[in-house]
C-alpha cells in the first residue's frame, strides 16, 4: 500500500476511533453522575469498568452489524441513524441488565437525555467525517461497462453515490472485443460491470487488480453459487464442488429450538400488542382481523401465511395476485399505513414459526402465483426454496419491498452459502434497523403486479449467461 494511502487510511480509522471513544466516555460520564448511588457501585470499581466494557463491546457488534461507520457508500442521514440506534440499544441493554441483577427499576430518562446529546455529536461528526472523507478520497473517475439498458438501470443507485463516484462515461459493450473494452478503461480511476458476458468480465477483474483500479461488479447467479462451492482436497489440481444446501444437523436442531423459543417469547411479549392491532382493525372497518394467504416454503410446499389484514378485504376482488404499491396504494385501510410503517402486521407470523411452517431467518415466502411469473423469466429464482421460508433474511435486512427479484435471489444465495447460528443472530439484529426506514417499505410502480419492470420485454435466463431482471416481493 502507497504511503499516501495508508495515511489517508490512518486519518479515516483516527476519526472513526475518536468517535467511538467519546461515545463510550459519554455512557461512563452519564453512568457515573446518575446511577453510581443508585446501584452502590461505590465500593466496587471493578463492577463499573466490566460495566464500560460490556457497554463498549455491545455497541462495537453493534455498529458493525449497521455498518455504522461505513463513509462515502451511504447517505449521510443512514450513518447516523445507525450510530444513534447502536448506542441506544446498547446503552439500553446494560440498563435492563442492571435493572435485572440488582432488582430495581430505575429512571431511564437520564438515557434518553444522553441518547439526545449524542445524536447531535453523531450529526456533527458525521458531517464533518464525509467532509474529510470526500476531501482525502475525491470522486473517483469512473466509467460504467453494460449489457444491456436495464443493466444499466441496476447500477443507477451505485453511481448515485457522488461522494465515491465521478461517473464520466457509461458504455454497452455487447458485441465488442476485450481489447476495444480496455482501451476505454485507461484514465479511469473506477470501474462499475454490470450485465457483461463472463468471460470479458473476468479480464475486466484482472485489468482493475493489474492497474490498481477499484472494481464493482454485479454478480450473475453462477458466481454467487460458486461462493459457496468448496474445495475438494486430494486431487492435483484445483477442484470445487457445489451441491444442494445440507445444513449440520446439529445446526437445524440448534436453529428450530431457537425458533420455538423466540417465537414463544415473542408472542407473550407482544400479547398485548395483539389485543390493541385486532380491536383497532375491528373498530377500522368491522372486517376480519387476520389476513390468511397461501405462500411457497422449502421445496415447494405450500402454506398458509398469517398478518394482521393491512388491505380491504376485496383488495383482490379482480382476481390478479398483485404487490402494494406503497403509500399510494388504495387498498390499505388507515390501520393498515400504521401497522405495516413498523411491520406490525407481521406479527402473526410468530405462529407459523412456531409450528414449524417457518424459521425467523431464511429468504422471505413467496406467493405462488408471483413465484410462477417470476420463475419464467428467471428459471434460478427457485433455487430460493432449498431451505425454509424465513420472518427476515438478507434480501430484507439489505433490500426493499420492491427490489429486482434477480438481486433479491442472490441476497437470499448469499445467506443460504453461509447459513449458521451466528448469521442468524447478525441478521435478527440488523433487522431492528430496518424496521423504522421509511424506504424499505417501497412499494411497486404503479400498474404493475409484481415488482418485475417489463417482465414481458424480459429474455428468459440462459445457463452460462447472465440472467434476466426480475423482482420479487420483501
Amino acid at each position: 500500500m502507497e504511503t499516501r494511502s495508508i495515511k489517508k487510511e490512518l486519518a479515516i480509522r483516527g476519526m472513526k476511533v475518536l468517535h467511538f471513544i467519546c461515545s463510550v466516555a459519554l455512557f461512563v460520564g452519564c453512568w457515573y453522575l446518575y446511577y453510581k448511588k443508585m446501584y452502590a457501585t461505590a465500593n466496587h470499581p471493578k463492577g463499573e469498568i466490566l460495566l464500560a466494557l460490556v457497554y463498549a463491546l455491545v455497541l462495537l457488534l453493534l455498529e458493525r452489524t449497521y455498518d455504522a461507520y461505513n463513509l462515502g457508500y451511504r447517505k449521510l442521514s443512514e450513518n447516523i441513524y445507525s450510530l444513534t440506534l447502536s448506542q441506544v440499544i446498547a446503552a439500553g441493554a446494560l440498563w435492563v441488565i442492571t435493572c435485572l441483577i440488582f432488582m430495581k427499576l430505575t429512571n431511564p430518562l437520564p438515557l434518553m437525555g444522553l441518547a439526545a446529546v449524542q445524536f447531535a455529536i453523531n450529526l456533527c461528526w458525521g458531517v464533518l467525517a464525509n467532509k474529510i472523507y470526500t476531501k482525502l478520497n475525491m470522486n473517483k473517475r469512473t466509467i460504467v461497462l453494460y449489457g444491456k439498458e436495464s443493466d444499466l438501470t441496476r447500477t443507477e443507485e451505485l453511481t448515485g453515490l457522488t461522494t465515491k463516484f465521478n461517473v464520466q462515461k457509461t458504455v454497452c459493450v455487447s458485441g465488442m472485443q476485450y481489447s476495444e473494452i480496455e482501451k476505454l478503461m485507461e484514465d479511469f480511476e473506477a470501474v462499475v460491470v454490470c450485465g457483461v458476458e463472463a468471460t470479458v468480465r473476468n479480464g475486466i477483474a484482472k485489468y482493475c487488480i493489474e492497474k490498481g483500479i477499484v472494481g464493482f461488479v454485479a454478480p450473475h447467479v453462477g458466481d454467487v453459487i460458486m461462493q459457496g462451492a468448496r474445495h475438494v482436497r486430494g486431487f492435483s489440481v484445483p477442484i470445487m464442488t457445489v451441491r444442494r444446501a445440507e445444513p449440520a444437523i446439529e445446526y437445524l436442531f440448534v436453529k428450530r429450538a431457537f425458533d420455538i423459543i423466540v417465537s414463544a417469547l415473542g408472542l407473550i411479549i407482544t400479547s398485548p400488542l395483539f389485543l390493541i392491532i385486532s380491536i383497532a382493525i375491528k373498530l377500522c372497518d368491522g372486517g376480519s382481523i387476520f389476513y390468511k394467504q397461501v405462500r411457497l416454503t422449502k421445496d415447494n410446499k405450500e402454506f398458509k401465511i398469517l398478518k394482521f389484514r393491512s388491505m380491504r378485504e376485496d383488495a383482490e376482488k379482480d382476481g390478479v395476485a398483485r404487490l402494494s404499491s406503497g403509500e399510494k396504494d388504495t387498498r390499505i385501510t388507515p390501520i393498515g399505513r400504521i401497522i405495516r410503517a413498523c411491520r406490525l402486521d407481521e406479527l402473526p407470523q410468530l405462529i407459523n414459526i412456531f409450528v414449524g411452517q417457518m424459521t425467523i431467518v431464511g429468504p422471505r415466502p413467496e406467493r405462488p402465483e408471483i413465484a410462477a411469473q417470476y420463475i419464467e423469466f428467471i428459471p434460478a429464482f427457485s433455487l430460493r426454496l432449498q431451505v425454509k421460508a424465513g420472518l427476515t433474511g438478507y434480501a430484507q435486512v439489505y433490500g426493499k419491498y420492491n427490489t429486482d427479484p434477480h438481486d433479491k435471489l442472490e441476497m437470499d444465495l448469499m445467506y443460504i452459502n453461509k447459513m449458521s447460528v451466528i448469521e442468524d443472530l447478525r441478521l435478527m439484529v440488523a433487522t431492528v434497523k430496518i424496521l423504522f426506514m421509511r424506504e424499505s417499505t417501497d412499494g411497486i410502480s404503479e400498474g404493475q403486479t409484481t415488482a418485475m419492470a417489463k417482465a414481458e420485454e424480459a429474455p428468459k435466463e440462459i445457463p452460462g449467461e447472465a440472467p434476466a431482471e426480475g423482482s420479487e416481493e420483501a
